[in-house]
């Protein structure tokens, strides 16, 4: 099985190579292209819709793969399968179309909705659980709370992974961090089926970052940023249902960056009395650039943060295995004190906005006149 996944993770990353020049020369072809404006770093037309060669390896990949599998998916593995086929194609179309004619934020947010819903209403899979880590626990959700509560996540992570499509890079990159932790602990768990898409699905991302990494030769789009978190809702959630160890805190440490900055992004807005979906360049990428970062460095810095995330996600769901419930608080709590430093630092927030790190400075003061008077 091992070997197989193996073998399929190289020929999407192939097929990806492959595939993104001919989509390069399309998207030009088609005039799907990226001008640049104000909120932009680039400074040239660039093509964009490179997402379709990262649906199209994953999709070609599987096809491939799925017929020597000797192993028999259940009938809940198949509609998985098929719901992010089905509802991953309707979002790759929504993309491109916005790619090419640059549709309306209402526009993308109903097909997002109906992507959603062809998962829940159309194969029937929803959130209906909730575990509850101090308790080791479980309690049913009802249908009512289960299928808005699994529609809602499933377009905020589309939506968050969207938002930080801001450099060369970043997105893809970000996303096949996640992916790549998702697929660990899956096989760990013993989880085949998020495994195999989970490499699949990364084999494709890092074949288009040779064309996307900076200096990019092309974008992902709209094409590529949905079609990521839309993926990425479904695997961080569902794909460790069956699985009684992982509470609720992991699916959010596996995708923090995007999260996180979206999170900060509303408080921030907000602060300013400026609408919710008002576009700024007050994203983590952008914070970033302004204290004088290259745009390399700034992500491999993400790339590091995400990492970071990993690993915290890793580390909280092995210790559920032995029910060791304290290290899910100290994950918690070291997630949420980095997270609100980084964000002071960055500016995220605000530039003035540093409540933590003005009380520690104050402490430091007040203990460095203490030591004066003593003196």
């Amino acid at each position: 099985m091992l070997i197989i996944y193996i073998a399929g993770f190289i020929v999407c990353m192939g097929l990806a190579l492959g595939l993104t020049p001919l989509v390069k020369k399309f998207a030009i072809k088609i005039g799907a292209t990226d001008v640049p404006n104000a909120r932009k770093v680039h400074t040239k037309i660039m093509p964009r819709l490179g997402g379709l060669a990262i649906f199209l390896a994953f999709v070609l990949g599987l096809l491939a793969v799925l017929p020597i599998i000797p192993y028999e998916f259940t009938p809940r593995e198949v509609n998985f399968i098929k719901a992010l086929l089905c509802g991953g194609g309707l979002i790759v179309l929504i993309g491109a179309l916005d790619d090419r004619f640059e549709l309306s934020a209402k526009v993308k947010l109903l097909g997002q909705i109906i992507a959603a819903c062809i998962v829940v209403f159309g194969f029937g899979i929803t959130v209906d659980f909730v575990n509850i880590p101090f308790n080791n626990t479980y309690s049913s959700l009802e249908s009512w709370i289960a299928i808005p509560l699994t529609i809602f996540w499933i377009v905020g992570v589309t939506n968050a992974v969207n938002l930080i499509d801001g450099l060369d890079g970043l997105a893809a990159g970000v996303s096949g961090i996640a992916i790549a932790t998702i697929a660990a602990m899956a096989f760990v768990m013993g989880n085949t089926m998020v495994a195999m898409l989970c490499l699949l699905l990364l084999g494709s991302i890092i074949g288009f970052l040779f064309f996307n990494f900076h200096p990019a030769k092309i974008f992902m789009g709209d094409t590529g940023s949905l079609f990521l978190g839309f993926c990425l809702a479904l695997l961080a959630l569902l794909g460790f249902k069956q699985i009684a160890v992982v509470s609720f805190i992991t699916p959010l440490l596996i995708i923090g960056v995007p999260l996180s900055d979206t999170f900060f992004a509303i408080v921030r807005r907000k602060l300013q009395k400026k609408p919710i979906f008002a576009p700024d360049k007050g994203h983590l990428h952008h914070c970033l650039r302004e204290l004088g970062f290259s745009h390399r460095q700034t992500v491999l810095i993400i790339y590091g943060i995400a990492a970071f995330f990993g690993i915290l996600a890793v580390i909280q769901s092995s210790a559920a295995l032995y029910e060791a419930n304290w290290v899910t608080f100290v994950v918690i709590c070291i997630m949420l004190f980095f997270l609100q430093i980084g964000a002071e630092i960055t500016g995220l927030i605000g530039k003035t906005k540093r409540p933590v790190i003005n009380f520690f400075l104050r402490m430091r003061m007040k203990v460095s006149q203490e030591r004066g008077s003593k003196l």
